[in-house]
């Protein structure tokens, strides 16, 4: 028998991730010790008393049914979040909607609001989920640059005007990944005001909004006047409270799109298992002093690269949020070039920026998810290696 793939599945060729993926295996099974820095999954593990709150519900015989939707008490522990960190009101009951994190709702949410040919404004460089939802729903994607010199935020204004009339969708990411980039209140407004003039919804990724360091606290999408208008924010715990193999996260904010894309997932699947449900409503009401002291640990571990690299002549900008830094590669190479030069010098992985985007060639992204012990390591083993030995970025 001949097992044929659908045509579909020719919108999802290998990726670099693939790619990288085969030649770490075969550099390990070479007997080398790689410090692996290109994937975003925490290394570290829940507060104490988040796991012990799901290991007894876990105990719990009533606990193993499906449970189809959210939980009155999650939906009611998401709003009172919003409202204590960042004052923003929304109904648990219309605006608030379970998922199994925000990568599920971002790959679903262009299928429920756009047909072929639609345009979805991205960014770019972006998440490689944004790209996965777009060609699953047939839209066409719109880049928007983000470059240094406007801070990494998207530049509107040079969006024209007949693209933005075609356009149904833009995807926000602050901070984002994988440039670790900040927006602020200004910025917001204009996205809002945008929005309403080309009647366009806007989904904001805020998945790193617990990842901030100096203090600088990132933005609520939906504490901005307006935004529930014409916005969804997703959110997750996976990188908030470490919970990422739990798959759990919600969307919240305009609640017609909420309903839609509730009727969408009534569809597709069953819920989230109870006990991730509840231990994930401890998290939100109790886990503000573990969430400090993660910001903590990422901090000092973006200090200790930052530093690192740049005593090597590898000016590296020094990031606000999130868990990883954007890294222009010196002259003369490609990103992937780069990345795999790393690899065969020094040992240390990296993800080159074009995986996520074509602005991203020239850049490599690198995570924050070894301890510092490691991360100094790498840096000295990219010390050793000679690459920066002539060249200054």
């Amino acid at each position: 028998m001949i097992i044929s793939k659908s045509k579909r599945m020719d919108l999802f060729p290998s990726s670099i991730f693939t790619e990288l993926a085969e030649y770490k295996r075969n550099k390990i099974r070479d007997g080398k010790q790689l410090i692996d820095l290109s994937i975003g999954s925490p290394d570290l593990s829940p507060p104490d008393f988040l796991r012990e709150e799901l290991s007894r519900q876990t105990s719990i015989g009533t606990n193993y049914g499906y449970t189809l939707n959210g939980t009155a008490e999650f939906h009611s522990a998401v709003a009172d979040y919003y409202k204590r960190k960042y004052n923003a009101s929304v109904d648990p009951e219309s605006e608030v909607l379970l998922s199994m994190g925000s990568q599920d709702a971002l790959v679903h949410l262009p299928m429920v609001f756009c047909d072929p040919g639609d345009i979805i404004f991205v960014p770019d460089p972006g998440y490689t989920a944004y790209a996965t939802g777009i060609s699953l729903a047939g839209a066409t994607p719109y880049f928007m640059p983000l470059q240094k010199e406007n801070g990494f935020l998207p530049d509107l204004s040079a969006i024209p005007k007949e693209i933005a009339l075609r356009a149904k969708m833009m995807i926000l990411n602050f901070p984002g990944n994988p440039i670790p980039a900040m927006a602020d209140f200004n910025f917001f407004t204009k996205a809002i005001e945008f929005a309403k003039h080309y009647n366009i919804l806007i989904v904001h990724d805020f998945a790193y909004s617990e990842l901030y360091f100096d203090n600088h606290k990132p933005i609520s999408f939906l504490s901005v006047p307006g935004s529930k208008d014409v916005a969804i924010e997703l959110n997750s715990l996976s990188k908030s409270f470490n919970l990422a193999g739990c798959r759990i996260g919600y969307a919240a904010g305009n609640r017609s799109a909420i309903a839609a894309l509730q009727h969408f997932k009534s569809n597709l699947d069953y819920g989230v298992f109870l006990p991730v449900q509840n231990a994930s409503i401890a998290a939100m009401k109790y886990g503000d002093e573990f969430s400090e002291q993660n910001r903590k640990v990422y901090e000092q571990r973006r200090n200790v690269l930052v530093e690192g690299l740049r005593s090597l002549g590898w000016n590296v900008d020094r990031p606000q949020g999130g868990m990883f830094i954007w890294a222009r590669i010196p002259e003369g190479y490609s990103s992937s070039g780069f990345a795999y030069e790393l690899i065969d010098r020094t040992n240390v992985v990296v993800t080159p920026g074009n995986a996520f985007g074509p602005t991203g060639e020239g850049y490599v992204r690198i995570a924050l998810v070894q301890n510092e012990a490691v991360l100094a390591k790498a840096v000295d083993n990219i010390s050793t290696s000679g690459i920066f030995d002539i060249q200054r970025v």
